[in-house]
């Protein structure tokens, strides 16, 4: 049994990975910026009796991400980096302060709160971390290039983290789901006026693919496999649509791929019908 701190509990990857490792036997603390607003977490521990402790958290704030720390007695075998924004629409009409949060969450927030950690791991020669990424983190696309910048910087972060930390017997780990029925898909799913095309088939895309939903249960069993294997592989790609994604973006040349983007209508959603017999098409 492991002490993990999980952060972004309040739905979607990180609720769902609270649940599976606490009814797996571990001593979950489950943190989120408003624990207020999401009582679901706190209710379902109760009624199955669950050893989960909620605390509020926020990874942009530096003083926040401090206090919180301090304040937890257990020692912590197990950090799950799993806070995550998602702003999406073309590099030209996103606001410049859309693209400097989603990096402070996704890329700065987990650093924040794996310095925290660090010191106690290394001084106990033991410790698991799982930064949540995601396919974005492996393939560039439009509209969400602030959000896929942010997940490849968590990425290379990650890659160079794991060889730091090795020698003190500290495990780093790298989820990458793809399209998942969380709120942020569901976010992306609705589309937004945009003069670029891209905008609208991503939407499609997303509104497609939750017609038949994969539950963040997959990340969160994924998580908990790495937890409990004592695996040291890097990268996990949970679910059956994340790496046949992968696999299709590696079977291009870069210069292919930026050529899939800019296709016309027409061809695009072919090309989408064709690979993965999946209509993009919004209704």
């Amino acid at each position: 049994m492991s002490t993990v701190l999980v952060t972004g509990c309040s739905s979607g990857i990180g609720l769902a990975t609270a649940l599976e490792l606490a009814r797996g036997g571990h001593q979950v603390l489950a943190t989120m910026r408003h624990p207020e607003r999401a009582p679901q977490l706190e209710e379902t521990a109760a009624n199955e009796k669950l050893w989960i402790k909620v605390l509020p958290l926020d990874v942009d704030s530096d003083e926040s991400v401090s206090s919180c720390f301090k304040a937890i007695s257990e020692p912590i075998d197990v950090l799950v980096n799993n806070a995550g924004i998602e702003v999406h629409g073309s590099v030209e009409e996103l606001p410049m302060s859309s693209m400097i949060a989603v990096m402070n969450t996704n890329c700065f927030g987990a650093v924040r709160c794996i310095k925290a950690v660090l010191p106690q791991m290394r001084g106990r020669q033991s410790g698991c971390i799982v930064n949540v990424s995601s396919i974005s983190g492996r393939i560039a696309h439009s509209p969400l290039s602030a959000y896929c910048a942010s997940k490849f910087a968590l990425e290379a972060f990650s890659e160079a983290l794991a060889g730091e930390v090795k020698p003190f017997n500290i495990r780093v780990a790298l989820i990458e789901p793809g399209i998942q029925d969380t709120r942020m898909a569901r976010d992306i799913s609705k589309g937004s006026p945009s003069i670029y095309r891209q905008v609208d088939r991503f939407s499609g895309l997303f509104h497609a693919s939750l017609a038949s939903p994969i539950s963040p249960d997959a990340s969160a069993a994924a998580i908990r496999q790495i937890i409990e294997s004592g695996t040291w592989q890097l990268r996990h790609l949970p679910g059956p649509n994340a790496a046949p994604f992968v696999a299709w973006r590696a079977s291009m040349t870069d210069e292919q791929w930026v050529d899939w983007n800019a296709l016309n209508d027409d061809a695009w959603y072919d090309v989408v019908q064709r690979d993965f017999g999946i209509d993009a098409h919004r209704p």
